[in-house]
């Protein structure tokens, strides 16, 4: 193992800086080069076709802020396998001949691990640093802390103005099939519910909530002011299971279909039981906030921080697991090793896994959603009971991988 290539692949975030940062410091160490493979797959892709590389050098590892979210070798959203050329692993070993790269360290998620497999079944040899917003694999993945943070933060900004009109905000995030980002965020920024995809969400069961609590907190306040939060993860789901789309919208890249409107629709089953309930403009008139024609009910706003919320910096976690991440595949490359996914460096040990299997979609633990409606969080169903066991353990306990 003489030079390596570095690939981010997929979706932007926090922590990608921190994995091409740590990848080339023990690349270096090892007395190994390496370089960046600029825009993704559609880099390697076309790597034949470059003149030169970049060589992370120790001048120019200096320059690669760790804390900035991004990546300074940029994505792209191609999958190999749909690239209309029967010699397209070929090409891609020529590019990688062209420039004596022996191995890449290749950070992205699920759909990024799912070509990297590919490649590694063609003799590519590749490491996976698991990376996605999403937290939707099996192993921690850089991203996800950053990500969570900035929903929160946002979330909790957004009462202000919602307390100053006496709205009730709706928040929509990112998080496709898997509501983890919005769960934690969610929870982070005392919200009144948190809407996510493995939990179908009944808007009776959620209109009496956020209304009890909206009138609550209106009626308490000397002035009159209050709000209800709702953070929406995109992949939502009504009590049948449908999921909403964009029907008119294009499959993405990998095939996905675009998940679009999923905070407006919860703002209009909201608004849609607020103005059909009589109890709500007794209410306003009991508080004198009624104006018929104007202003009979509260208004429910839709707020949506998009890609904001894979910008801007990195949280320290994200920063550390990045950067350990970024090593450890170098140094499984150096051990011979392909197809695997990075899990965590514990100690002296690194760990990892099948990339096959680091992919498998994993979902919000239903436990953890009913231990958290114990508190008085609703996930727009009626509450389980959170069956609690007491266990006893021993020793040190393992940070979260």
């Amino acid at each position: 193992m003489k030079r390596i290539g570095i690939i981010t692949s997929g979706g932007d975030c926090g922590g990608l800086n921190a994995v091409v940062k740590g990848a080339a410091q023990m690349a270096r160490q090892l007395g190994i080069k390496s370089y960046m493979i600029p825009s993704g797959y559609a880099g390697l892709y076309n790597l034949i076709d470059f003149d030169k590389l970049v060589e992370l050098t120790p001048e120019r590892v200096d320059s690669v802020n760790s804390n900035l979210a991004g990546s300074e070798a940029g994505h792209s959203r191609v999958k190999i396998k749909k690239i209309e050329d029967p010699q397209k692993y070929e090409r891609i070993k020529k590019g990688l001949e062209k420039f004596k790269i022996d191995g890449l360290v290749i950070s992205g998620g699920d759909d990024t691990g799912n070509v990297m497999v590919d490649l590694s079944q063609y003799g590519i040899k590749c490491i996976h640093a698991p990376k996605t917003m999403d937290l939707d694999l099996q192993t921690y993945s850089v991203g996800g802390d950053s990500t969570i943070n900035r929903i929160a933060t946002f979330s909790e900004e957004i009462k202000t103005t919602g307390r100053s009109h006496n709205r009730i905000i709706v928040m929509e995030v990112f998080g496709r099939y898997a509501g983890h980002t919005a769960f934690r965020a969610g929870i982070a920024a005392d919200a009144d519910a948190v809407i996510i995809p493995e939990v179908p969400v009944d808007f009776d069961v959620l209109y009496q909530h956020i209304k009890t609590a909206f009138i609550r907190r209106v009626s308490n306040s000397d002035v009159k002011a209050g709000t209800c939060l709702i953070i929406v993860a995109e992949g939502l789901r009504d009590a049948s299971g449908a999921e909403i789309v964009d029907d008119a919208a294009p499959l993405d890249a990998f095939g996905h279909k675009r998940l679009a409107g999923a905070g407006k629709y919860v703002a209009t089953q909201l608004s849609k039981r607020f103005k059909a309930d009589p109890s709500i403009v007794e209410f306003m008139k009991k508080e004198n906030l009624y104006v018929k024609g104007l202003y009979e009910g509260p208004e429910v706003r839709v707020v949506s921080p998009g890609h904001l919320v894979r910008s801007g910096h990195s949280s320290a976690y994200d920063v550390n697991f990045g950067k350990e991440a970024g090593a450890a595949a170098v140094v499984l490359l150096e051990n011979g090793l392909t197809g695997v996914t990075v899990v965590g460096v514990d100690g002296q040990k690194i760990l990892y896994m099948e990339t096959t299997k680091a992919i498998v979609q994993r979902h919000v633990d239903l436990n953890m959603v009913a231990f958290y409606e114990s508190l008085g969080v609703s996930f727009g169903r009626q509450p389980t009971a959170s069956k609690l066991k007491l266990e006893k353990v021993e020793g040190p306990i393992p940070r979260h991988l």
